[in-house]
């Protein structure tokens, strides 16, 4: 049996409508959920003296419902169908005396003006605006002005809506720019027994007297589970809001019945400031064999560690899902800006909300873990924020990494999820004569103020790697002695301080275009300039080219570690035009016949890439590289002429030798930094 229109125009026939409800008979057709869903929202809008109008009432039981219940019992009821109004009529005949149907248009009602204080209306406007035709919009126009003529100043027009972009913004829209306050609730779903995947919305339009030469508009959202309501500033921002629901649904009615063949992403926000407060990641391991206790677990990862490889990759998180032994991991990232009240507040916060995004198959009442490394959420302190015109907004933080270590780290906002540098934290020193108390021997207290910053540590293993390529310097029998080292980008300054510190004999100048870097990496990174160690304030592309005209041949290393401003290029390291040819050969003259050029490439762009390679070898004939375990970056060692070329034994060995002359009795080394292992991975291209 055919009951919906053949045309979305059929949707404002009298003559469809007729015989839709003689063919479904008595039984009610109930658009966007029942009464109970519905229930919450009226009984804040609907009082019980109010005189109350349903435009295009159908068969619905709505009205009778709100009626039995006693949330009002004056009624009348409207819509263009005979047969429906003949049907509800008959039903209410001698038990609702307070309860009317008329057979009427909404658009001509015969009701004086100022009637009523509540209209309703579940989901006519929808079947209304099927289309944004000027005939449609001027039916449309009609309807909201003879629900504004028959409302009292006070009244609400409460319309029952899936709340599609066009509908939305029509009504917003109009009744904003009339002066009434407009209110849009999101209608809490009814689980299984939901008739629609988008969630049904309730737009609240409350009559205000127009002000003349006021364009003062006040819009609001609330969402399901907050009475409070959220104030937007134009209907742009609310059809976004809205649309950001439906989305979250359609999201989690996808996955609740199907596996996700990719990771899915998505933030909650913060109520108050709208910024994201948790970043989630559901993971699902098609070759974990379900049983009834692995189907799904929570994992909140600590605070700071969110961009560790086995948090912040696809590939890590996928590995983490497997090792837990949950055919559906969700990973929660906490974000830096908001506050959290320990791993049980976490948990009440959010368990609600996670059970939408459970996998199909989950037991009902099944208890579902939350997990963690070490059981808490992580310590993360924010010790600086600052912003300059070419790095934006950045911020200083500790954080604790695994174990006791903790990490000071620079991350630019505009790539929150990158950290720009890091530097180990030494423990706290007690002062001479101060004792330990007994009880922090035992577990350290968490915010207790970390030591000054570790200089013999390499927090970045593409460091490591670029540090270790200098031992492509020297004569066959000989390691590096007096150098000349050139670095552009300064960052926390870790590379050029450990060159600096460990080359005894070196002669470091960092070019960095950003003075808010210098200041950051000498106030919190423990950088510093001396004899051997000098800091250039400019644009590296003008400080190498200046250099090629003035002063040719006088580095014995240049280090690229320059990141890029331009989130759009698949390149975020270097810049795109530090690799062009015609800069890069200008590298090439101030670099010494023997020196080495080491390039920091972080591409996503595989085209991109293989172009960058196919550049720097028309530029240098000798090409290493070294790609960074478990990282987009690739250490790249170029040299002017192809008679440098060794044997990677060759490099193994000078790399052994190099770290046992860097290695000074009474000077502290990374026992975890082999410099051979750095170089085992080296390939020529």
């Amino acid at each position: 049996m055919e009951l919906l229109p053949r045309s979305p125009a059929e949707f404002g026939s009298a003559r469809y409508w007729d015989r839709f409800f003689r063919q479904r008979g008595q039984r009610p057709f109930e658009w966007y959920g029942a009464f109970p869903e519905l229930c919450p929202v009226l009984h804040k809008y609907v009082r019980p003296r109010d005189k109350v109008l349903v435009v295009g009432c159908g068969n619905s039981e709505l009205s009778e419902q709100l009626y039995d219940l006693g949330v009002c019992q004056d009624i009348v009821n409207i819509d263009i169908s005979a047969a429906v109004i003949r049907q509800m009529g008959e039903r209410s005949a001698g038990t609702r005396p307070g309860m009317s149907y008329l057979l009427m248009d909404m658009l001509h009602m015969d009701f004086p003006d100022a009637h009523f204080q509540v209209v309703l209306d579940k989901g006519t406007l929808d079947a209304l605006l099927t289309d944004e035709e000027e005939a449609t919009l001027a039916k449309v126009e009609q309807m909201f002005a003879e629900i504004s003529r028959v409302l009292q100043v006070g009244g609400r027009y409460l319309c029952v809506s899936l709340a599609q972009a066009h509908v939305l913004k029509k009504a917003v829209e109009y009744f904003s720019q009339e002066g009434w306050v407009v209110r849009v609730h999101q209608v809490a779903g009814s689980g299984d027994k939901q008739q629609f995947v988008l969630p049904v919305f309730v737009y609240v339009m409350t009559k205000f007297r127009k002000i003349p030469g006021s364009a003062a508009q006040i819009l609001e959202i609330c969402p399901e589970e907050q009475d409070k309501p959220m104030r937007v500033q134009s209907a742009e921002q609310l059809v976004a809001a809205v649309k950001d629901r439906q989305h979250y649904a359609l999201l989690c009615s996808q996955i609740s019945k199907t596996p996700c063949r990719e990771q899915l992403s998505l933030d909650l926000c913060d109520r108050e400031s709208g910024k994201p407060r948790y970043t989630l990641h559901v993971v699902d391991s098609p070759s974990v064999k379900p049983s009834r206790d692995n189907h799904f677990a929570i994992f909140i990862i600590p605070q700071g560690r969110e961009t560790e490889w086995l948090f912040g990759t696809e590939d890590g998180r996928r590995q983490l899902a497997a090792s837990a032994g949950f055919g559906r991991l969700l990973t929660v990232s906490l974000h830096r800006e908001q506050l959290y009240q320990g791993m049980a507040g976490i948990q009440a916060e959010l368990s609600g909300k996670v059970m939408e995004l459970a996998p199909p198959g989950l037991p009902a009442r099944q208890q579902v873990p939350f997990l963690s490394v070490g059981g808490d959420i992580g310590v993360r302190a924010v010790q600086h924020r600052g912003s300059s015109p070419l790095s934006g907004d950045f911020v200083v933080e500790d954080v604790k990494g695994d174990g006791t270590c903790y990490f000071r780290r620079l991350v630019f906002l505009q790539n929150r999820n990158v950290v720009q540098s890091e530097a180990r934290l030494l423990a706290p020193t007690p002062l001479p004569g101060q004792k330990k108390r007994r009880k922090d021997r035992k577990k350290g207290s968490p915010t207790e103020a970390p030591g000054a910053i570790d200089k013999s540590y390499l927090c970045c293993e593409h460091h490591k790697a670029m540090v270790a390529g200098l031992c492509l310097l020297g004569g066959p029998d000989a390691l590096p002695g007096e150098l000349a080292v050139l670095v552009v980008g300064l960052g926390g300054g870790s590379l050029p301080l450990f060159v600096h510190d460990y080359f005894s004999q070196a002669h470091v100048a960092v070019v960095e275009i950003d003075p808010s870097m210098l200041e950051v990496a000498t106030r919190w990174f423990g950088f510093s300039q001396g004899e051997r160690m000098r800091v250039h304030v400019c644009d590296g592309l003008d400080y190498v080219a200046r250099l090629a005209a003035e002063a040719p041949a006088q580095y014995d290393a240049i280090m690229f570690d320059v990141d890029s401003k331009d989130l759009t290029v698949g390149m975020s390291c270097p810049p795109p035009a530090f690799v062009e040819e015609p800069f890069l050969q200008k590298v090439k003259t101030i670099l010494k016949p023997e020196g080495v050029f080491v390039l920091n490439l972080v591409c996503r762009d595989a085209r991109l890439k293989e172009s960058v390679l196919g550049t720097l070898r028309a530029v240098f004939p000798l090409l290493y590289a070294r790609r960074i375990h478990g990282e987009v970056n690739e250490i790249l060692f170029c040299q002017p002429g192809p008679a440098g070329r060794r044997h990677p034994a060759e490099l193994g060995a000078r790399a052994q030798a190099l770290e046992g002359a860097l290695r000074q009795p009474g000077r502290p080394w990374d026992s975890s930094y082999v410099l051979a292992d750095m170089l085992q991975a080296v390939h020529i291209l």
